[in-house]
């Protein structure tokens, strides 16, 4: 029986992942304080009085910018309050509901990151709006929460001969329990996880982000180009649309919906 093995938020894009017991997601807002603030590259240009989804090219990102990952941070919704780690030590904490705060942010990810941040970056959030990698394709992309099935992961690590950190998928739901790759077939279908409701939207592609190990920021494989010659193809995941207001919690179950097939 499938079930939901670790879920994660991830506040700022690029950022480190967030472990929780449970989520809480809306049909309208889908899954709370994910990907919900950005550091914009200096040369980026964002109105949060008028968001436009942009590819994520546009801000810090792991793809680009793997120093990223050898940072741990963590963020207090109700304080608004983001602590940054590295090296198991603290070496920023600001109140991003600061003016003050923010800027604080933003010099310290322009030092760090340095010449690839084309300039200062900028702190930015908008209401309504996520920073999701899907924002450029629809409202509901946008609001997607993305799932990794582990078994998936394993087959990719038999083929390779290496071990693969489910943390390099980024994504809100882990589960395991079900055959690898089966989530493939799930674009259009209705899926449950505990008593929430959600339906695919599409399989996730994957880019050299994934490259990206989690633990010692290296980049360190090449996992895209290993899924086309190993399976045809470069996915590994899925986007689900959140289709009702609900939760989902860790060791939650999960079931897929038969395939309703037309009659000609």
């Amino acid at each position: 029986m499938a079930e939901v093995t670790a879920l994660y938020r991830y506040p700022v894009k690029g950022l480190s992942a967030e472990s929780l017991p449970a989520l809480t997601l809306a049909r309208a807002s889908g899954l709370a304080f994910d990907r919900e603030y950005a550091l914009a590259l200096g040369t980026t240009a964002f109105d949060p009085l008028n968001p436009e989804p942009l590819d994520k090219g546009y801000f810090l990102m792991l793809r680009s910018n793997e120093v990223l990952a050898a940072l741990s941070t963590r963020f207090d919704p109700e304080s608004g309050q983001l602590s940054v780690m590295r090296d198991g030590e603290t070496v920023l904490t600001e109140d991003l509901t600061s003016a003050a705060g923010r800027e604080a942010v933003e010099r310290f990810f322009e030092a760090y990151v340095g010449p690839a941040a084309k300039g200062r970056p900028r702190l930015v959030r908008a209401a309504d709006h996520k920073f999701t990698d899907g924002s450029v394709i629809s409202p509901a992309f946008m609001r997607a929460v993305s799932l990794i099935n582990l078994a998936s992961v394993r087959a990719l690590e038999e083929r390779t001969g290496g071990a693969i950190h489910p943390l390099r998928f980024r994504a809100n739901i882990y589960v395991d329990g079900l055959e690898p790759w089966a989530e493939m077939d799930w674009v259009g279908r209705e899926v449950t996880v505990g008593a929430l409701r959600l339906r695919g939207l599409a399989r996730t592609p994957r880019c050299a982000a994934v490259d990206v190990n989690p633990e010692t920021a290296q980049r360190d494989t090449n996992l895209p180009k290993a899924l086309k010659r190993h399976f045809d193809h470069v996915d590994l995941g899925i986007y689900l649309e959140v289709l009702a207001d609900g939760a989902v919690a860790v060791g939650d179950r999960l079931a897929v919906m038969p395939q309703i097939e037309e009659v000609s």
